[in-house]
């Protein structure tokens, strides 16, 4: 697919998308996000691991205890996969994939603390304007062999383990849950026009995972009627499993979304309202399941 290159092009903050036409009359759109970006980034370090299949893979992580947590604590593991092309922002892409807030000290405080990982695709953009190298079952291993290491090396501090990404990260999360079953404790597959079939959901649900799927059903890229309406039944029916399909997704204003760059994608970025911890500024949450939001599901999960 082609898409932007988000450091060539600029917001359009002044388009009307398609979907405006649905909105009620007391519902206003949005064009960014209320939090504030891009200043978490030196809380992560960089490393790089090596793999010849897909070419070297850079990934950042965030050490709880490295910036302040009790050295004898135990803590979650967030690995966050970004969307496609997200990677060619090099260290904006912590941003973009949704894991800078979760580094912040509000989040950290609220989960308790955690770990954070990044990885990179080795992604291109080629000249017709398509994006090569973006994630694929040849990822895998590389990334369970990262998410491994993490994990060896703070044996001592490590408790649950989380995987969460959008639109093409919401393929690749499910794709890990496949692989290896039994091996995570929470998943947030979002905005991903990947579905598994019956059968490994059946077996991702049986291992205990804990699951929050979310997707927009204004989604413009992964649309609702194709990705999640087929399966509304089957989803249903996923044991410890939270399905959140709002009608709109919203910043933390309270306003709908839109993102603009090239095209519209406003209702595809869920993940900006799930860095903004699926809660409005106001403190009113998505979702009453979710009553402390994003960072209080995965402390809960941990309590388990």
């Amino acid at each position: 697919m082609a898409l932007p290159d988000f450091k060539q092009i600029s917001q359009d903050k002044n388009a009307v998308p398609e979907w405006a036409k649905f909105l009620k009359e007391n519902e206003f759109i949005s064009y960014s996000t209320t939090y504030t970006s891009k200043i978490y980034f030196e809380l992560f370090d960089e490393y790089i691991h090596p793999c010849a299949d897909t070419g070297d893979i850079k990934y950042y992580v965030y050490d709880p205890v490295k910036h302040g947590a009790d050295p004898e604590g135990k803590y979650p593991v967030l690995m966050w996969l970004h969307g496609a092309s997200n990677s060619l922002m090099g260290e904006g892409c912590i941003m973009c994939c949704g894991a800078e807030q979760y580094a912040s000290p509000k989040y950290q405080q609220a989960m308790g603390g955690a770990y954070i990982i990044v990885p990179l695709a080795n992604e291109k953009r080629l000249e017709n304007g398509y994006i090569e190298g973006t994630w694929s079952p040849a990822h895998s291993k590389p990334i369970k062999e990262i998410y491994d290491k993490v994990c060896a090396d703070n044996a001592t501090n490590i408790s649950k383990k989380f995987v969460m990404g959008a639109s093409s990260g919401g393929y690749f999360t499910w794709q890990l849950l496949e692989d290896y079953i039994g091996y995570f404790d929470g998943a947030i597959p979002i905005s991903s026009g990947y579905m598994p079939s019956y059968d490994a959901l059946d077996k991702i649900s049986d291992s205990g995972v804990s699951l929050l799927i979310a997707h927009g059903r204004h989604d413009e890229m992964a649309v609702f009627e194709e990705c999640i309406t087929p399966h509304l039944e089957k989803l249903s029916q996923l044991k410890n499993c939270i399905c959140f399909f709002p009608e709109w997704v919203y910043n933390g204003d309270g306003g709908v979304s839109s993102v603009f760059y090239g095209f519209e994608m406003g209702q595809h970025c869920m993940i900006n309202w799930v860095q903004n911890n699926l809660m409005f500024d106001n403190g009113t949450p998505a979702d009453e399941r979710l009553p402390d939001g994003v960072t209080g599901w995965i402390k809960d999960i941990c309590k388990r």
